[in-house]
């Protein structure tokens, strides 16, 4: 829900421009950088003919493992933009271009849910294949694809995805809400029969530093890693400042509040009151103790970050910031100008 610049005008809206940022430890929200997973992913290249790189449409610029490229770049790459339906792409292009400028020419937009888009990515990995060198690979018959990703991005459900659209059968790998389902790198999944194609699922992989905090806010948005670790209620607080500096304001007619505010504890207090998230605390006062009842703000704020990873505030590019500071020249310069701006926050270097 987009409300119109009269109406807000008419509120006296003033979105803030900046979220605070200072004090915030970004390393103690994520685990070390997974070497282990990272170096048995190494070690099974020469089994491998393609790496797929499954990532979040909604951050699409943001908090990708650049050792990805760097230690599996050996092998053909193809980079998937899953859940596609949460993200709003109507920069779609602008986005393909920067990619592009990162060296990132083969990207596809999938839905893994809906199984939208996934009957590309069989015939691109035939394509990429096809067109490199198999190395000690060249007399196998079969394909074997490599799945990599930061947590929760979706990379077991792509592997469903795909066995439900070639072979028409169950899962083979397990899903979750939450990052950490998948714990080690998997045997061999069959998910097409002609031609014969394998496929390996990995756990997630976070990058060794997190570039800036505004990016750690983006990951933990999407669910990449433990909410506890960042706090449900600092995330929240994120979320609507995200929202309203973009002019989103689905929560508004989600929760039917009587206005968009950029207070996440006036949000939040709106929220717990709407769903009835209250809880009893006892008061001391002069004349004894008093039951009060007080709004159950942690409850509001893990149902606000709920609602929005379930899309029903409607669709949210959160790298939108790193697209408008990437100018769309030429690519040369494009992967310069987005990290430069994925690494600074509020005009301050972190």
């Amino acid at each position: 829900m987009r409300l119109s610049a009269v109406a807000l005008r008419a509120a006296g809206a003033a979105w803030r421009e900046c979220f605070p940022l200072q004090g915030r430890d970004v390393a103690r929200w994520f685990p070390g950088h997974m070497a282990k997973g990272l170096k048995k992913m190494q070690s099974s290249l020469k089994l491998v003919d393609c790496v797929i790189e499954v990532h979040d449409a909604r951050i699409p610029l943001s908090g990708r493992n650049p050792l990805f490229q760097e230690t599996l770049g050996l092998k053909p790459h193809l980079l998937v933009l899953n859940k596609m339906d949460l993200a709003d792409l109507t920069e779609q292009r602008k986005i393909q271009q920067h990619l592009a400028g990162e060296g990132l020419k083969h990207v596809i937009f999938t839905n893994c849910i809906r199984d939208e888009n996934i009957k590309q990515i069989i015939p691109k990995v035939i394509e990429l294949v096809g067109s490199s060198y198999r190395y000690h690979r060249s007399e196998n018959l079969d394909y074997c694809i490599l799945v990599v990703g930061v947590p929760n991005v979706g990379k077991s459900s792509l592997i469903n995805s795909l066995r439900r659209q070639h072979l028409r059968t169950g899962k083979a790998a397990r899903v979750g809400g939450e990052p950490g389902i998948t714990r080690a790198v998997m045997s061999r999944v069959q998910v097409c029969e002609r031609p014969l194609i394998f496929l390996m699922d990995t756990p997630g992989v976070l990058a060794p530093q997190i570039g800036s905090v505004e990016t750690g806010l983006k990951l933990a948005l999407c669910g990449t890693v433990l909410d506890h670790l960042v706090g449900e209620e600092t995330m929240a607080d994120y979320l609507l400042y995200t929202l309203n500096r973009h002019q989103l304001f689905g929560y508004v007619q989600h929760y039917g509040l009587d206005g968009a505010s950029d207070d996440i504890e006036h949000v939040l207090k709106r929220v717990a009151l709407r769903l009835r998230k209250t809880r009893k605390v006892k008061v001391l006062t002069g004349t004894g103790d008093v039951n009060v009842v007080q709004p159950n703000y942690s409850a509001a704020a893990h149902d606000f970050l709920r609602t929005f990873r379930s899309g029903l505030f409607g669709p949210v590019m959160l790298d939108r910031d790193v697209l408008q500071d990437c100018p769309p020249a030429d690519t040369d310069s494009a992967p310069t100008a987005c990290q430069m701006a994925s690494r600074t926050s509020c005009g301050q270097s972190v």
